[in-house]
């Protein structure tokens, strides 16, 4: 729960990034749009083909009463709905992100040099960065298919379809969508997608806190325009922490950030099983920001905690 609110916590701080910087919002906005445009063309021409659609995926009820007949075929048109609906949420970013590639990179390179650097991108031509991210969205909608069409089959279960099925469907949802939102800032850094599903599932929490309340905004229609800039924003903050490259807290809160209280584990560090880092005050053995005992101290003095008989931190030892 507390990776949950975390992840939730990083979405908040991306739309309040691009909120304090308007005109990074205002340009995130039009591709945004143009994919919005896109797939509510779309949706509505699914809505529309429902009742043949439905007619046609099951002649075997032909012969049924009208009322099951009906039932049947309504109830497929809605799930058949629904599901293009989900498929529109999981495909939207990756759309979105591929239209205005060029424009989310240097949003997410802003984002990231406002928390204390960003790391250098593989210089490589913008078509080959395009194909590069066309090719990685395909990879990560084939892993989200898996899911999808055997959740698609179970809503057709009674009860289970109403109830396990769409909790399911929400999660699986929220994930992949956490992973296409964090393909920016992991493209950077020259990760794969094998590697970012893996970095993501150690810390599947975080990945859910931050997908699943956008999977649910991104329902509401025009939702997903508003909120896409600071969403780049909040997975690039994300990605520093599941890679390890979030600057240290400062000694006062220490305490309050994800990662702190576990020497030699650097705040917004690797999750679980990922190797230790050092933490702001070195790894354990090591020294630490006054030196170990009866060694220089941080200005070149005589550390504070001087063995006996040697200079202490206010003058030479009583050999006490």
């Amino acid at each position: 729960m507390r990776e949950f609110t975390a992840g939730m916590r990083y979405l908040g701080r991306g739309q309040k990034w691009v909120a304090g910087h308007g005109r990074w919002f205002g340009f995130g906005l039009l591709p945004a749009l143009l994919a919005f445009v896109l797939y509510a063309a779309a949706l509505t021409g699914l809505a529309l083909a429902a009742d043949d659609l439905a007619a046609w995926a099951t002649p075997f009820a032909d012969d049924w009463s009208d009322g099951w007949r009906t039932a049947l075929r309504v109830l497929f048109g809605v799930l058949l709905w629904v599901g293009g609906l989900l498929l529109a949420v999981l495909t939207f970013t990756a759309v979105t992100l591929l239209i205005g590639d060029p424009f989310y990179e240097k949003l997410s390179e802003q984002v990231e040099e406002s928390e204390g650097g960003c790391p250098t991108a593989p210089d490589r031509p913008l078509w080959q960065e395009l194909w590069r991210s066309l090719a990685d969205s395909l990879g990560v909608l084939s892993r989200a298919l898996l899911w999808a069409v055997p959740l698609f089959v179970l809503g057709f279960v009674p009860v289970l379809g109403q109830t396990v099925v769409p909790v399911t469907g929400l999660a699986v949802s929220g994930f992949f969508l956490a992973v296409e939102l964090t393909s920016v800032a992991m493209q950077r850094r020259d990760i794969p997608v094998r590697e970012r599903l893996r970095l993501l599932r150690a810390r599947r929490g975080l990945a859910l806190g931050f997908g699943v309340p956008l999977v649910l905004c991104f329902l509401v229609p025009f939702a997903a325009v508003l909120l896409m800039p600071g969403a780049v924003a909040g997975a690039a903050l994300l990605v520093r922490d599941v890679t390890g490259t979030a600057p240290a807290p400062s000694r006062d809160d220490a305490g309050d950030a994800p990662g702190a209280g576990h020497p030699g584990t650097a705040p917004y560090g690797p999750g679980p099983g990922a190797p230790a880092a050092p933490g702001p005050y070195g790894p354990p053995g090591a020294p630490g920001p006054y030196g170990p005992p009866g060694t220089t101290g941080p200005y070149g003095a005589p550390g504070p905690y001087a063995p006996p008989g040697a200079p202490g931190a206010h003058g030479p030892g009583d050999g006490r």
